[in-house]
């Protein structure tokens, strides 16, 4: 799912604009983003938790040379789903549903392209 979509999807369900909403999920997308740089950690009750956490240096493989590489350090975004999200995944029947939901997508792009 795109942002373009998850916009549509609260605009027809609010009555709301499709611009007006794209602006608040822009806004609420960028709070979370700045909050994550000053605080490092977001946490979205029912949703889940959204932290900074540095890795380490590490020696890497080039998967076409074979050759080693050093890979700096670097700060990289987790996430950790509540429970309610973990329970509703859970949930699923497997492959069923995400058959269904990758075939709805491909449909989608279809029609955008059309």
């Amino acid at each position: 799912m795109t942002k373009k979509e998850i916009v549509k999807e609260i605009s027809d369900d609010t009555g709301l604009t499709q611009l007006k909403t794209k602006e608040i999920v822009q806004m609420t997308f960028d709070a979370i983003v700045e909050t994550l740089m000053t605080e490092g950690r977001i946490e979205l009750r029912n949703f889940g938790v959204f932290e900074v956490k540095r890795r380490k240096a590490r020696k890497a493989r080039n998967p076409r040379t074979g050759t080693r590489v050093d890979v700096p350090p670097k700060h990289v975004v987790t996430f950790k789903p509540g429970k309610e999200m973990e329970e509703k995944i859970r949930r699923l029947d497997g492959e069923p549903a995400l058959a269904t939901v990758g075939a709805e997508v491909a449909e989608a792009e279809l029609a955008q392209k059309s």
